[in-house]
């Protein structure tokens, strides 16, 4: 039984990871889907005649993925330019305008516009802070510095992190701390959020020192360190007598 208990964990961890990313990628298409059908159906109750193109239409398997994502290169495409950017800023001031939706609209916009800027510092680093209490170490990412009326509130250099949960990092905590209290680690976001989504059990590489940085010199009682007190043990002071007459403290074969 115990025999067969493992093989059986072995083609679990083995269809686990497959079965997984196969349902992300289904749920994905779900929702391009979605989006896809919801044009269709808006189509179809705006131009006449539209329902016989539209029942054609649904049965392409694969076209809503690929529209959305034409759709939405095209619309990248768009804005690039002058003209597009007019185009956008007309937008934004049309649903800033509408009360219920300016509300939502803006704060995805802020929020969407800091994590995909290139020039921002949201989810920049992995940081190792002390939370929810002192003694307990847990992953963090940068989003950036307090500003406005907190920053003038805090006293001190502060920072603002990202503590997400386990096994689900879209949920979590937002935090400022002290920069002094926070520890830059020196592994990549993506392996700080392997490591959290699995309970700590997908551990990343320890990284290498950087290049130029002196290996640490250990410290030998009376050559490289302090001579040893009255307090020190029997075997450091035999190890210094070692030190002193290697000679002598060579055992006699």
């Amino acid at each position: 039984m115990s025999r067969l208990r493992q093989y059986f964990i072995t083609g679990l961890l083995v269809w686990l990871p497959m079965g997984v990313t196969v349902w992300v990628l289904l749920w994905l298409l779900g929702i391009l889907d979605s989006i896809f059908l919801g044009v269709l159906a808006a189509a179809e109750a705006m131009i006449p005649g539209f329902e016989a193109v539209a029942d054609q239409l649904r049965h392409v398997p694969g076209l809503g993925v690929l529209l959305v994502a034409v759709v939405i290169l095209a619309t990248g495409l768009f804005v690039a330019n002058m003209f597009g950017q007019w185009w956008l800023r007309q937008w934004d001031r049309l649903m800033v305008r509408i009360p219920v939706v300016r509300s939502i609209y803006s704060s995805v916009k802020q929020v969407s516009d800091t994590l995909f800027s290139g020039s921002g510092q949201a989810f920049s680093k992995a940081l190792l802070i002390q939370y929810p209490r002192q003694g307990a170490w847990t992953i963090a990412f940068l989003t950036g510095r307090p500003g406005g009326e907190v920053a003038r509130l805090l006293d001190g250099d502060y920072v603002s992190v990202y503590v997400p949960t386990t096994p689900n990092p879209t949920s979590g905590f937002f935090l400022m701390v002290p920069r002094a209290d926070v520890v830059e680690l020196k592994m990549s976001v993506d392996e700080a959020l392997k490591y959290v989504i699995s309970m700590g059990v997908v551990v990343p590489p320890l990284r290498d020192p950087r290049p130029g940085t002196p290996a640490p010199v250990p410290q030998v009682p009376g050559v490289t360190g302090p001579l040893p007190t009255q307090g020190d043990t029997a075997a450091e002071a035999a190890a210094l007598h070692a030190l002193a007459d290697p000679v002598g403290a060579r055992p006699e074969l």
